[in-house]
Order: structure tokens, then sequence, then C-alpha cells
């Protein structure tokens, strides 16, 4: 990640209040130039102040050497530059006081009312030195030079330093601004980036659970009445040859349609797979799981999966397999979405497997009912008989929470629990739209 300007600074890590080593240099050397600029100013400042060369130098070194704490402290380094102005001394820590002054952070009337300061000190000593130049006939010039070259030379030596400490100090704070800016830029990229792939796991999950749905419907179904045929067929293999061809006819048609429906389901997730190459060789990777993901997903639902005409043959499915079931249909038959109808067949599908596993033998009612904003489901079934064997069908422990996932996805209601009868029930109720 960029660092911050503070960061940097930090890294860098130059003595005291420097923030690098080549500053605090710079520093030094100006100091060491503004020293030596004052102390030869001071030889005729105590000339004419009558007091010792050798007072008038040290007094020189020291004001020219407070230009050494310019960053730490400009506003000293301008007030002090400001004292020694009447001296005629310190031109060169005055223009660097200045532009230090305005170039940092420090608010605007401070920094207006110093250099106000500056600019009327340096005023009044141009114009007071220059009309004693003119009475002692050093110039001969008119008398408009005075007042020209007073605020000349005040305006020179304040406003270039002040008005370039302004643009620095500006500058400096926007580069900082788009250097915070572009950090938090990136931790938001960041943070979307995390999201991104938060939701690109959803979605794989959210897919993984639907396939594992959808198979679980698909095999389990087919593959409970393969094996209730089968050991049927086992059963009455030498006592009515006929009823058995029959049974492994079934048994064979059953097979065919479970291998049809996987074929179908396994093109829509190769499809699915060509999608996540395409986005790949796109460079989209973080979109292209929840692109394949969506693209599956709506394919199974556009494909001509089951639809509520196809449960009565489902439920003559079960009847051929031995189970006693009566189905009935309440109100008038119509079209619904194909996700509605193949919920519901889904559902009915489901609960039959169920029967077959846990209860072979148990008579079974399949009610549908069309109502006017929703369609509903129930099946149930009575207790099964002792003597009735279920065929040794295993369970996965999936089939009623893949039911109420499906039902609750399309804003319905599922219930399912055993009756008092001691049989058991299943029901489901999903919006017509």
């Amino acid at each position: 990640m960029t660092a911050t300007g503070e960061d940097h600074v930090t890294a860098r890590g130059g003595p005291w209040w420097w923030a690098r080593r080549r500053s605090a240099v710079f520093d030094v050397s100006l100091a060491v130039v503004s020293a030596l600029e004052c102390a030869l100013e001071g030889i005729p400042f105590a000339r004419d102040a009558g007091i010792p060369v050798a007072a008038g130098v040290v007094f020189g070194v020291l004001a020219g050497s407070v230009l050494l704490v310019r960053r730490r402290w400009p506003i000293a380094v301008v007030l002090v530059a400001i004292a020694i102005t009447p001296a005629e001394m310190g031109l060169m820590m005055g223009v660097v006081g200045l532009y230090t002054l305005a170039a940092a952070e420090l608010p605007r009337r401070i920094i207006a009312s110093l250099a106000g300061m500056s600019l009327v000190g340096t005023l009044i000593v141009t114009f007071v030195r220059t009309r004693q130049d003119m009475s002692r006939g050093d110039l001969d010039i008119g008398d408009w030079f005075v007042p020209f070259a007073a605020i000349t030379m005040s305006l020179g030596f304040t406003a270039p330093p002040v008005l370039l400490g302004l643009y620095v100090g500006a500058r400096r704070r926007l580069m900082e601004s788009l250097r915070e800016r572009a950090d938090s830029l990136e931790r938001e990229l960041q943070l979307l980036a995390e999201r991104a792939e938060e939701r690109a796991e959803w979605a794989r999950n959210e897919e993984r659970t639907r396939i594992a749905r959808e198979m679980h419907d698909v095999v389990a179904h087919r593959v409970s009445l393969m094996v209730v045929h089968a050991a049927a067929l086992q059963a009455v293999a030498r006592k009515d040859p006929e009823k058995a061809v029959r049974n492994a006819a079934l048994v064979g048609d059953m097979g065919r349609q479970a291998l049809t429906e996987l074929r179908e389901m396994l093109g829509v997730l190769r499809s699915g797979g060509d999608d996540v190459r395409r986005e790949r060789a796109a460079s989209v990777p973080l979109a292209a799981v929840g692109v394949a993901a969506a693209a599956a997903a709506s394919r199974a639902a556009d494909d001509d999966g089951p639809s509520l005409a196809e449960i009565e043959e489902l439920v003559g499915q079960s009847a051929a397999a031995g189970m006693v079931v009566a189905f009935s249909v309440e109100g008038d038959a119509r079209s619904y979405a194909p996700l509605v109808e193949q919920t519901a067949y889904r559902v009915v599908q489901e609960a039959l497997t169920n029967v077959h596993k846990h209860a072979a033998g148990a008579k079974t009612y399949v009610r549908l009912a069309h109502r006017v904003s929703e369609i509903a489901m129930q099946v149930e079934n009575e207790p099964p008989e002792e003597a009735a064997s279920s065929a040794r069908l295993p369970s996965g422990g999936n089939g009623l929470v893949g039911m109420k996932e499906r039902v609750s996805a399309l804003g319905g209601v599922f219930v399912s629990g055993p009756t008092d009868a001691g049989g058991f029930r299943v029901s489901a109720v999903i919006p017509a739209s």
C-alpha cells in the first residue's frame, strides 16, 4: 500500500525536528550563510551605534543563526528579522523566514499580520535611510524617489517570498490530500475486492447447494423405484415370470429416465464451465464464478424440466412399484411459471421417495390444489404395515431440507411432520407468480 505523507516522513528519520537529513543539511547551510551576512552587516551597525565591533559581529551571528529553526518556529524567525530590520541586518533571514511562514500550515491571519509588519518595517527603514542619503548629498535625485524606493524595496522583499510560500504550501497540501485520497481509494478497492471474493464464494456455495439438490431429486426418486422394482423382481422371478418381465422393463425405463435427466444436468454444468473459461479469457476472474453460477441456475430453470402435468405420471410410477396411492386435484388446472411447476413436482417426487424409503406398503394420498394466487400440494401416508419391507433403501437426510429450501426460495411455506395417526405429512404452498 502507498504510504501516506506522515508514514513517508517517519520512514526517512531526520535529526531533531527535520523530516530528512537533506533538509537538516540545507537549513544548517542557510543558517551559516545568514550568520555570515548578519555578522558583516553588524560591523557598520556597531560603528553607527557606538559599540565595539566585536559585539556587533556577535550580535549578527546570533541573529542570523535563528534561521536554523525556521521549520520548527517560523514565526520566531520572522519576528527576529523584523526586530533587526532597523539595524539593516538579516535581509536573507527575512526573505527566507517569510517564505517558510507562508508555506507553513498556519492561519492566514497570522501570515498576513507578520507579512504586513515586515512590509511596514522595511518601508520605514528604507524611507528613512534613503532620506538620510539624500540629505547628505549621496543621492542627487528628486523627492519622488524616496517613497518610490521605499515602496519598491518593501514590496520586493516581502511580496515574492510570501506569494511563493503560499503557492508551495498549497501545492504541498494538495499533494498530501491526493496521497491520502489515493490511500483511501486503495483501501476501498481492497475492501471491494474482498467483498467480491466473498460474493464469489457465496455464489459458488449456492451453486454447489443447488447442484446437490438437483442431483438428489433426480437420482433419489428414480433409484428408489428401481430398488423397489428389483426387490419385487427378486420375489416373483420364479413364481410369476410375466410379472418379473414387467418389473424388469420398469427397472430399465427408470434407469433410462434417470440417465436422461443426469445427462441434461451435466450438460448444464458443462455449459457453465464454458462460461467460466470464457470469463477467465476475458480477464475477469472475480466475476467469472458468479456469472457461471447465475448462468447455470438460469439454464436449469429455463430447461424443459418437470411440470405439473407430469405429476400424474409420477404417481403412476409409484403405483406401478406397488404403492397404494390416491391422487386428487382441486381447482381448475392452469399453467404457472416453469420454476414454480418444477418446484411443485420436486416436492411431490421427494415426498413419494420418502414413502418408498421409510413407509413401504403404506397407503398414500397425493393432493394438488389450484388456488387464486397460489398452488398447494400435500403428500400424506398412513402408518406402514409391520410386515411390509422397505427394501433397505438408504437415506441421506437431505430430502426435507432440500424441499424446504426450494419452497422458501420462491416465497412459499413448507411444513412436514408426523400425523396423529402415526403416518407422515408433507405440505407446501407456493405463490403462483
